[in-house]
């Protein structure tokens, strides 16, 4: 498939640069110019073959995306969150696989165990997490165990000096191409712990997702565990579900921004051809019901910027609260997955090649608005924070 040109240009109908530094603007030209650069151009020969690009790991840990808000002594960028969010709204308008690359490095892996790791820990991982030297995964999910993380069968049972782990995780993202994986699971009091599983760990394996329609660049895998034996030192020091959901936050967060640069990418598509494509003798963004899916699509964009910035001021001043994130990542992935079907409408029978990015965003939103609580689920959140009802239970 030959190589296009990425001429990929950023709405802001706000002038939302304005609140932005000078600092944060260039870390998005940065990561902008590598996903036009190096993205852009393999991405979409790789969804094609289902086939995860190895190679772009160390390329994003060389460029400074993974753990960007971990600080800079243990292998992280020393960013604030708006620079954080505005990484992976350049890396999802590339693509959402690549982004949740960069996703569940940073915010399940690094930060799990900057926030819950000893200073050993810290120090033997954090590096080589953050130059990509090694790529990492985060087991929650199970099976049986989805939007209810708290019933898993995953567990952990006390021999002297380790825990024996069995159990099995799915949908993870990263999962066969892991050295190390964050783990949560439950000890023989009940506790919810975390751990540091290593590949080459007897009985640990990671057999690969095949036959997505989803997310086809990106590798995702099963986490088994038969009897294996973990040392007591890779034993994160937190218990209960505030472990994990604290990661998810912080991923849900960059899911947000995410969300948006796919947005922003399938809208920039549908009014570029709406200005090239000719019916009834005149470019199709002539005609009303046209204008009413872009301008739809712009007003949608421009909202979700609006929010994104406002919790990432409130992420750098230690305000925001899980549930304000959590409506800042339903709506972002609500907001995209309509964009990117209006789009591909837009774009007639070549919405569904290959020689548009639209058709694949639409793919892997698909995953995005499911994966790290479901929109359903984050209404819940939403709702129950509103009203003080739980409507889980």
């Amino acid at each position: 498939m030959a190589a296009k040109t990425d001429l990929f240009v950023s709405p802001d109908y706000f002038s939302l640069d304005e609140l932005l530094t000078e600092e944060q603007k260039l870390v998005r030209e940065s990561v902008r110019n590598y996903v036009k650069k190096e993205i852009s151009p393999i991405i979409e020969d790789y969804a094609q073959r289902a086939e995860f690009p190895q190679h772009i790991v160390k390329q994003m840990g060389d460029l400074g995306c993974f753990g960007p808000t971990i600080p800079v002594e243990y292998g992280g960028g020393g960013l604030d969150h708006i620079s954080y969010g505005l990484m992976m709204q350049e890396l999802e308008r590339g693509d959402s696989g690549v982004r949740s690359t960069a996703s569940v490095q940073g915010s399940l892996v690094m930060y799990p165990i900057y926030e819950f790791g000893s200073e050993e820990q810290r120090k033997k991982y954090l590096p080589k997490l953050g130059s990509g030297e090694w790529l990492g995964c985060f087991g929650l999910t199970e099976p049986d165990h989805g939007s209810n993380p708290g019933g898993m069968l995953t567990n952990i049972k006390d021999a002297g000096d380790h825990v024996i782990l069995n159990g099995a995780k799915m949908w993870i993202s990263n999962a066969p191409f892991s050295q190390v994986a964050v783990v949560w699971a439950k000890d023989e009091a009940g506790d919810i712990r975390g751990l540091i599983v290593e590949r080459g760990m007897e009985g640990f394996t990671t057999p690969t997702t095949h036959g997505k329609w989803s997310l086809r660049a990106s590798a995702t895998g099963e986490l088994v565990f038969d009897n294996v034996k973990v040392p007591k030192e890779n034993i994160l020091n937190v218990k209960g579900l505030k472990g994990p959901l604290s990661c998810l936050t912080k991923a849900r967060y960059g899911i947000a921004w995410g969300t948006v640069g796919a947005a922003m990418d399938c809208y920039d598509t549908a009014l570029r051809y709406s200005k090239e494509r000719v019916q009834f003798d005149r470019p199709i963004g002539g005609f009303q019901l046209q204008q009413k899916k872009l301008a739809e699509m712009i007003t949608e964009i421009t909202k979700a910027q609006l929010l994104n910035w406002r919790v990432g001021v409130l992420m750098d001043q230690h305000k925001a609260n899980p549930q304000q994130v959590s409506m800042a990542k339903r709506n972002g992935c609500e907001i995209a997955t309509n964009i990117a079907r209006d789009a591909r409408q837009m774009l007639g029978g070549m919405g569904i090649t290959g020689e548009y990015s639209v058709m694949r965003h639409m793919m892997n939103l698909e995953s995005v608005i499911t994966y790290e609580g479901t929109h359903d689920i984050h209404l819940l959140i939403t709702g129950m924070d509103v009203t003080g009802f739980n409507a889980f239970k």
